[in-house]
């Protein structure tokens, strides 16, 4: 009954989820053209306003995770449903850039409290130590977020618009992500487990008062420099791949690879990584990207396929490591609050990735790439440090 229930949970936040990424974070790369033609503004404007969504979702995340700790997930995931709503209707009637930017503030909102750092500090208060499997779960059906997302996009943008598009996700929220959310257990003893569930063998002591301080700086770090790599290969993944010398078309299905390989990660992570502890993973994961963009580098384009899977299955498990990493080394308590903290600098470091490595590879083409691999090393050093400062269970 405890295994049917749980899935039933993660089953409900992970579609939840798959529907609150495809309509705000993966909305622009198929609408930014039509809207930069109706508004009559540039496409980079159009993206400059989906990065202030980002920086306001990095203002407001500490408080929407502190909402949570509070009062549990169920409440505020049912208001980012209206939040999402409100924003997408105020972005489909947009008549110029001020209430472009305005509407895209408004989801920036919304992105703060509904995205996985709120479903993860969700399934913690629900769950406690025991929520690695089940944040793992949703990563698994979220995963597929860009895969429905952006076909979904373009067909409704065909059949009715930009601004119907927007119209259609905002109905969507209402009338499917809502009830889902509203769906979710008010507590951990409606979730059918103990409301202080036994601390798994995979789980660290909590850290002591005053023994937290460099942890979040490390973690902060890590998330920051993983996720402006993440962000900037989603931007610019097809054109540095042209730069080592493949065609539009082999780059474009090389790219197109990313996804799966972040899926058979996260499978690989809920079944035999799950045995190990989370820093392990988390480790590997963040030295994937830098090991094969070196390869890339080295030995140009027919390791391309290699760049793109090691850099997809990173990426995957390390949007896991969000999620479990400030669960084994601070614990449960106050647990979304943390999150929050730990994300801002990562969210300040999405906004502005796509601009600072477009700029890195108009200067150094494909040679871009030891921008991100020296960044990656700097969080598996973090990550390193992390682990010998003995913060963690080792």
């Amino acid at each position: 009954m405890l295994i049917s229930h749980r899935t039933s949970v993660v089953a409900r936040l992970g579609t939840a989820q798959t529907l609150a990424w495809a309509s705000s974070y993966y909305l622009p790369a198929m609408l930014a053209t039509a809207m930069a033609a109706d508004l009559g503004v540039s496409v980079t404007t159009v993206f400059a306003a989906f990065s202030f969504a980002l920086i306001v979702s990095a203002v407001f995340g500490r408080w929407a995770g502190q909402l949570i700790d509070h009062h549990g997930g169920r409440p505020v995931l049912i208001g980012t449903n209206l939040l999402f709503a409100a924003g997408l209707v105020a972005l489909a009637l947009a008549q110029g850039p001020v209430l472009l930017f305005l509407a895209w503030g408004l989801i920036g909102v919304a992105m703060a409290a509904g995205l996985y750092d709120a479903a993860f500090a969700t399934l913690v208060r629900l769950y406690g130590h025991d929520a690695r499997s089940s944040i793992t779960g949703i990563t698994l059906i979220a995963g597929f977020a860009s895969t429905v997302g952006w076909p979904l996009t373009a067909w409704l943008e065909l059949e009715f618009g930009w601004r119907g598009a927007c119209l259609c996700w905002a109905g969507l929220h209402l009338l499917l992500g809502l009830p889902l959310n509203a769906s979710l257990p008010r507590s951990a003893a409606a979730s059918g487990v103990s409301p202080v569930p036994a601390v798994s063998p995979t789980a660290a002591p909590v850290a002591p008062p005053g023994a937290t301080f460099w942890p979040t700086i490390l973690l902060s770090l890590v998330f920051a420099v993983t996720w402006f790599t993440s962000t900037a290969m989603a931007a610019h993944l097809p054109s540095l791949l042209q730069a080592h010398g493949l065609t539009l078309a082999a780059a474009l299905a090389l790219a197109a690879l990313v996804g799966p390989a972040q899926v058979a990660a996260r499978l690989l992570e809920f079944g035999f990584l799950r045995k190990v502890h989370p820093l392990l993973s988390a480790q590997l994961a963040t030295a994937a990207h830098p090991l094969g963009a070196v390869l890339l580098m080295v030995v140009g384009g027919p390791a391309a396929l290699l760049f793109t899977v090691l850099h997809g299955a990173g990426n995957g498990i390390l949007t896991i490591a969000k999620g479990t990493l400030p669960l084994v080394i601070f614990g449960p308590k106050g647990y979304g609050a943390r999150q929050g903290l730990l994300m801002v600098p990562a969210r300040v470091a999405q906004a502005f990735a796509p601009l600072v490595f477009g700029l890195a590879i108009d200067r150094l083409g494909g040679g871009a790439l030891w921008v991100s691999t020296g960044v990656g090393l700097v969080g598996l050093a973090a990550l390193v440090w992390l682990q010998r400062s003995g913060s963690v269970v080792r």
